[in-house]
């Protein structure tokens, strides 16, 4: 939805004319009419950039994507009906396809869901003048980066098992409960269960630090998220470089047939770089 331009990277926009500027580029109105729309930020991004026709943001019904510049960056955003909640399920989805599909053609700042400003001009002043050299910087340390997230989770029962074979207290308490009343067995129960979440979340570490270690050398960076079921075996975030992008996935590969018939292992992507960046507030 986003590509970079050459010939603006050759010749350089000339700098914004503070809040004048970006009003008449948005086509906002004056000061002193009634303002019925609200400007909805998704990410800073190079100003150098063309946006698709049909690319779309958040609102119902969905708003036309436009970039607010200030010098060589920019904001992507979307009029909004400032008593229009957000909050549905489709606005974030819009909120991160949007993002990703920008991250997959050129550096993107993506800014936390729900950012909204009261103009285009509020938005230069505010967020793109103030904090204009941090951003540009950012941009420039993710140029032919962008995000990959691995979802590694034990196949159903795989891990169960391990623990029964490896624990023989864990084996022990099992039988003893099979073919008792719940009542008569409670204490036994809460040991077992103490003894499966404490073997798992070793064994998730383990498989975690091994397989962040093993996807180290093929990206520039790597960050351990916390699981988000109770049989994850790892949850990474990669920041890649786009040359390496094949390599990474190889490596990956790799692991899936180390881990065969124990783990299963997703890999999405390209994304906004959510774990690789600090957005002001």
């Amino acid at each position: 939805m986003a590509r970079s331009t050459e010939t603006a990277r050759s010749k350089p926009r000339p700098a914004a004319q503070g809040s004048d500027r970006a009003g008449e580029e948005a086509g906002t109105p004056g000061p002193k009419e009634e303002r019925a729309t609200a400007s909805y930020i998704y990410g800073i991004l190079p100003a150098d950039v063309e946006l698709t026709p049909e690319a779309r943001g958040v609102g119902d019904p969905p708003g036309e994507i436009r970039l607010v510049r200030h010098q060589d960056i920019a904001a992507l955003i979307s009029d909004l009906r400032p008593n229009r909640p957000l909050g549905k399920p489709q606005d974030l989805m819009a909120h991160q396809n949007l993002l990703d599909d920008v991250a997959a053609e050129v550096p993107v700042l993506p800014l936390r869901f729900g950012a909204v400003m009261e103009s285009p001009e509020a938005v230069v002043r505010e967020l793109l003048a103030p904090h204009h050299d941090e951003f540009h910087e950012a941009l420039e340390q993710l140029e032919g980066r962008a995000q990959y997230v691995v979802k590694a989770r034990y196949e159903e029962g795989t891990v169960l098992r391990e623990v029964l074979r490896e624990q023989p207290e864990a084996a022990r308490l099992r039988e003893e409960i099979r073919e008792l009343p719940e009542e008569a067995t409670w204490d036994a129960r809460i040991r077992l269960g103490e003894i499966i979440n404490q073997s798992i979340e070793a064994k998730r570490d383990a498989d975690t630090q091994e397989l962040a270690e093993g996807l180290a050398p093929h990206a520039v960076t790597i960050v351990i998220r916390e699981p988000t079921h109770e049989e994850d075996a790892a949850h990474l975030a990669a920041l890649v470089e786009a040359d390496r992008q094949e390599e990474f996935e190889a490596a990956l590969e790799e692991f899936g047939r180390r881990w065969a018939d124990r783990v299963t292992l997703r890999l999405l992507g390209p994304q906004a770089p959510y774990d690789f960046v600090t957005t002001q507030r």
